[in-house]
């Protein structure tokens, strides 16, 4: 059985940190500057009692008022995200409660970052295919934000927080493809909040110079930004070839690209190094950042509000980073 989206929606917090606020507190920078490396110059952040699980259920209270669906309709549910309500249960069995899902659908979370949405969306396609789910709920929330240590500006100046919500049906607007999904854990700590968990419960303060300058916290989020760049520039042209042949497709296929929106430097050299048309290659973090796992489903929001992407166009989806993880495939409007 074939597998569709159905509705895209998503929610942004209403706390705006604009790139001249940022400047205040780092006068070496100038708006200028920063706008031109991230592509960035206002980012949502959410507020300080405000979780990822209250985002998921605005977004999914957006989605169901925007595409008249009814709570009733759905029989699973899945949340993305590395910033729970809590360790333990599920923020999607609490959100199941608070969107008044039926208690005989399924529900749980699952842990992954910039690749989440698309392996949400295979997932969800792997549940329709088996017969296990019919109208699936796909949620991606993020507060990356409150990982971030005051004076880390780069990281800052990169990342907002948001959520976005999916219907994932047996019949919709756009057709599920075959997925090119892959991992490297050796790169973990490239990406990493070292403490607060299992393998190190208790803030240790501790904190190290990396080779770039910047200041590794072991108690907030860690990017290794030039690690995280070679990664992508290596995973994703592998990746995009991978999507084409399980598609039986070839470039000149596809009509447009959205890619995970990590910062316009990378996403720029990305296209460069895959000879992408830059009319068919979606770039917009002005105003949200970026959202991580929240990325790729609010693009595709935009473009559709847009009109950029219509019917009967094929769209190449992917997300890449954190993990280190990736994943694709193809979209047929």
């Amino acid at each position: 059985m074939m597998a569709y989206i159905k509705g895209i929606s998503y929610y942004l917090p209403e706390k705006v940190v604009t790139n001249e606020e940022l400047i205040k507190e780092f006068p070496e920078w100038s708006v200028d500057k920063v706008a031109k490396k991230v592509g960035v110059y206002s980012r949502h952040i959410a507020g300080k009692n405000e979780t990822a699980g209250d985002m998921a259920e605005k977004a999914a209270l957006r989605l169901f008022d925007e595409y008249k669906i009814s709570p009733s309709e759905i029989d699973f549910v899945l949340l993305c995200t590395q910033s729970p309500d809590y360790f333990l249960p599920s923020t999607a069995c609490i959100l199941q409660n608070r969107l008044g899902i039926p208690t005989a659908a399924g529900a749980f979370d699952y842990n992954l970052g910039c690749s989440g949405c698309v392996y949400g969306m295979a997932m969800a396609k792997g549940l329709i295919a088996g017969g296990i789910a019919k109208n699936v709920l796909l949620l991606t929330a993020e507060t990356y934000n409150k990982y971030l240590h005051p004076s880390d500006k780069s990281n800052r100046s990169i990342f907002g927080d948001g959520a976005a919500a999916c219907l994932i049906s047996t019949e919709g607007i756009a057709e599920i493809g075959e997925f090119s999904l892959g991992t490297d854990g050796s790169g973990a700590e490239k990406l990493m909040v070292k403490t607060g968990a299992a393998r190190c419960h208790q803030p240790t303060g501790n904190s190290v110079i990396d080779d770039e300058g910047h200041t590794r916290f072991d108690d907030y989020l860690y990017m290794d930004g030039g690690g995280i760049f070679n990664f992508t520039l290596d995973a994703v042209p592998a990746m995009m070839k991978d999507i084409l042949l399980k598609n039986s497709m070839t470039n000149e296929d596809i009509d447009y690209y959205v890619f995970h929106q990590a910062n316009k430097f990378m996403l720029n050299t990305i296209r460069k190094v895959c000879v992408l048309p830059k009319d068919k290659f979606y770039v917009n973090l002005e105003e949200t950042g970026n959202t991580v796992s929240s990325t790729v489903m609010i693009a595709m929001k935009q473009c559709l509000n847009a009109g950029t992407i219509h019917k009967g166009m094929k769209v190449m989806v992917s997300g890449f980073g954190v993990g280190l993880s990736w994943g694709g495939t193809i979209l047929y409007f």
